[in-house]
C-alpha cells in the first residue's frame, strides 16, 4: 500500500469518534462481526471526502509501470509452454473500451477517475457485460465500480446506439462505498452466472483502528492502516443489484481477506467441484491459504488448505488472480507473484479438476486477470487498464494468441 495512502487511512481511523457499542446491520450476523462493529469508523461524506483527497496524492512507481504482455505475452510463457497453460494473450485493438466522460457523483465530494483496471466480463444472451474499477489515481484508494455493455449479435440494444461499441452504463456506478467496510473503496469485482443468478464480489476496502486491530491480532499477515473484506452483491440481470455485505468473519480474515477466486468455466458460471462451489483465498486470514466451500454461493464456510506451492520459482505469493476451468478435466489457477529476485511475476499451477488442491505442475506466464477469464468467438479473453497512458480511461481486451503471432515485449 503506497505510504500516501495509509497515512489518509491511519489519519480517518485515528481522527474518528467510533460510538462505543455501535452496530453495523449490514454485518454479517457472525460474532466476530458483531464485535468488529464497535471499533468501525463510521462512513460520512466528510470521510469520503477526506480519502478521495488522499486517493488524489497517491504516487507508487512499481504499480505505476505494471505492464500487462510482461506477464501475458509469448516471451512471458517461453518456448516451453505446456499444451495445458491458458494464454499467451495479445490486444485486439477492436474490442477497447474508453470511458470519454466522468459519472454524475452522487455523493457529492467531487470525485473523479483517472484510472480503469481490474475488470471482470460475462457473457448474457448475446451481450457482454464489463464490470470495472475506476479510481481517481492508478492503484489509489477511494475506488468505484462501473458497468458497460456491447452487443455481440448485431441485432441492437433497443435503444438506438451502436452496436458494434461500448455502452457505459448512465447509472454509474453501479457499486460505490455506502457501508463502512466501504469506506475507503470498493474494487476489483468478480462476475459468476450460478443458482440462475449473477454474483458480484468485490473488496470493500476500510480504515483499521487501533481498537479493531488489537481485538483481531494477525501476526502471520500484518495489517497496518487499511482492511480489506470480500462483499457480495446479487442480481437476476446484471443490472439491478443487492448487496449482501461481507462473506467472511474477522474473527478468521483477521482484518484482511482478499480474492474471491471461484473456478469459472469459459462462459462465466462457477463451477461445483465435488458437489459445491470453491473459493481460492491467498489474501489475509492471518497469512495461511484458505479455501471457502459453498452450496449455494451465499453462505461460505473457509477453512485452512495448501493448495499452491510456488517454492519451485523461488518466489513471494501475492495473490491468486483467477481459476480456470478449461473443459477438459484441467483446473488452472492463474497467480501473481514475485520471482527469486523479487520482480513481479505471473504463473500458472495445474490440477484436475476433481482434485482442485493437489499441484500438478507450475509453468510461467499468466493473464492476472483478477476478475476471470472467458471464451468470445472460441478464444479466451480477458481485459485489464494498466497499459493505458496516464490520463486516459483504456480497458484493452487481450484475446488468446498463437505463440507466433503474440507480441513479446
Amino acid at each position: 500500500m503506497d505510504p500516501a495512502t495509509t497515512t489518509a487511512a491511519r489519519d480517518l481511523a485515528r481522527a474518528a469518534a467510533v460510538p462505543a457499542g455501535s452496530v453495523d446491520h449490514d454485518a454479517t450476523g457472525a460474532t466476530g462481526a458483531t464485535a468488529l462493529a464497535a471499533h468501525r469508523v463510521p462512513l460520512t461524506r466528510d470521510r469520503l471526502r477526506q480519502v478521495l483527497d488522499g486517493a488524489l496524492a497517491h504516487r507508487n512507481a512499481l504499480t505505476s509501470a505494471l505492464a500487462q504482455l510482461t506477464f501475458s505475452g509469448a516471451a512471458a510463457y517461453g518456448a516451453d509452454r505446456p499444451d495445458w497453460a491458458v494464454g499467451p494473450f495479445a490486444a485486439d485493438p477492436a474490442l477497447t473500451f474508453t470511458l470519454d466522460h466522468q459519472w454524475d457523483d452522487p455523493d457529492g465530494i467531487g470525485w473523479t477517475s483517472s484510472s480503469l483496471y481490474n475488470p471482470t466480463m460475462i457473457e448474457h444472451e448475446g451481450v457482454l457485460h464489463l464490470f470495472y474499477r475506476a479510481s481517481p489515481v492508478k492503484e489509489s484508494l477511494g475506488s468505484r465500480i462501473g458497468h458497460a455493455t456491447r452487443d455481440l449479435t448485431g441485432t441492437g440494444s433497443g435503444n438506438g446506439t451502436d452496436t458494434a461499441a461500448w455502452v457505459d452504463d448512465p447509472a454509474n456506478p453501479v457499486v460505490r462505498p455506502t457501508r463502512d467496510l466501504e469506506l475507503l473503496g470498493t474494487e476489483d469485482p468478480k462476475v459468476y452466472r450460478a443458482e440462475d443468478r449473477f454474483w458480484l464480489f468485490y473488496n470493500g476496502i476500510w480504515p483499521i483502528t487501533e481498537e479493531a486491530r488489537a481485538a483481531f491480532p494477525s501476526s502471520g499477515y500484518p495489517v497496518e492502516a487499511v482492511g480489506c473484506d470480500m462483499m457480495l452483491a446479487v442480481s437476476d440481470d446484471l443490472v439491478t443489484w443487492e448487496r449482501l455485505g461481507p462473506i467472511a468473519d474477522p474473527e478468521q480474515t483477521r482484518l484482511w481477506a482478499k480474492g474471491a477466486v471461484i473456478p469459472r468455466d469459459e462462459h462465466g458460471d462457477a463451477v461445483r467441484v465435488g458437489g459445491e462451489y470453491l473459493m481460492f483465498v491467498s489474501e489475509g486470514f492471518d497469512g495461511v491459504l484458505h479455501v471457502g466451500r459453498s452450496d449455494d454461493m451465499r453462505t461460505w464456510a473457509f477453512e485452512p488448505t495448501p493448495y499452491l506451492d510456488l517454492s519451485s520459482v523461488g518466489g513471494h505469493l501475492h495473490e491468486v488472480a483467477a481459476a480456470i476451468v478449461t473443459g477438459d478435466g484441467r483446473l488452472v489457477l492463474d497467480v501473481f507473484h514475485d520471482d527469486a529476485e523479487g520482480r513481479f511475476a505471473a504463473s500458472q499451477a495445474l490440477y484436475d479438476v476433481e482434485h482442485p488442491f493437489d499441484q500438478l505442475a507450475l509453468t510461467p506466464g499468466g493473464s492476472l486477470c483478477w476478475g476471470g477469464l472467458g471464451r468470445v468467438d472460441g478464444r479466451w479473453t480477458f481485459a485489464q487498464g494498466w497499459d493505458a497512458p496516464p490520463g486516459r480511461r483504456d480497458l484493452y481486451v487481450y484475446r488468446e494468441a498463437s505463440t507466433s503471432d503474440a507480441p513479446t515485449t
